[in-house]
């Protein structure tokens, strides 16, 4: 289980790591436009991000991982 754990947040840190180093002004806008973005819709879309993680877990787990 903490193999897992760690395998997954390893992978997160790839991706982030991956878009900092090679669109660092991408996320400036995308920040930019978070905050443009009321509290709401904010929260609508950590919930699909959530929802949709929930899913690629399951989906892993049941073919397997």
């Amino acid at each position: 289980m903490i193999e897992t754990a760690l395998l997954a947040l390893g992978l997160v840190l790839i991706v982030e790591g991956l878009v900092y180093a090679l669109a660092p002004s991408l996320v400036d806008r995308m920040l930019l436009a978070l905050a443009a973005m009321p509290p709401e819709a904010r929260r609508l879309v950590g919930m699909l991000a959530l929802v949709g993680g929930l899913v690629l877990v399951w989906a892993a787990k049941t073919l397997g991982a």
